[in-house]
């Protein structure tokens, strides 16, 4: 407990700046600049070349991701990041530029071919495909897992009127 209050009035005592100001004028303010967090190493590039391309289309946005082979993510882009806003997030042309973002974050990496997987039903399904293809990338594979209920929730039962 003791080292606690050290520790304490060490950080109450002016500093050698403070303390040798003039007693007419008022010390100068130092701002406190905050704690810089995760800006350790810069993590090693890892050299893949193959990997997977997430298509996630929606009627309001499309997001692409592109990992390895295991899952892990090597970079992503969607329209909000490219700087698309509102009904123009959702096109086929947005679509393309995000492909085309993605792949600049990910050209360091080496990667070369990618199996896509497309989820949901948005206007930027193919787009993102075909600017896969048309940024160098060999497209060895295109599923899609887009979610499908089988049978799905209970229905409401019958108003009676």
């Amino acid at each position: 407990m003791s080292e606690e209050n050290n520790k304490q009035t060490e950080e109450l005592q002016p500093t050698p700046e403070v303390a040798a100001a003039p007693a007419g004028e008022a010390p100068a303010a130092k701002k406190a600049r905050p704690a810089k967090r995760g800006r350790g190493k810069k993590k090693a590039v890892r050299m893949v070349s193959t990997g997977r391309a997430y298509v996630q289309a929606t009627y309001n946005n499309t997001i692409v991701t592109l990992t390895d082979n295991n899952g892990n993510v090597l970079g992503w882009s969607s329209a909000g990041v490219v700087g698309f806003r509102g009904p123009k997030k959702s096109t086929p042309y947005a679509a393309s530029v995000i492909v085309k973002d993605a792949m600049d974050k990910v050209a360091s990496t080496g990667l070369r071919e990618v199996s896509v997987f497309v989820r949901g039903i948005g206007s930027g399904r193919e787009a993102a495909v075909r600017a896969l293809h048309a940024n160098g990338l060999v497209v060895t594979s295109i599923k899609d897992v887009t979610p499908i209920p089988h049978n799905g929730c209970r229905a409401p039962k019958p108003r009676r009127v």
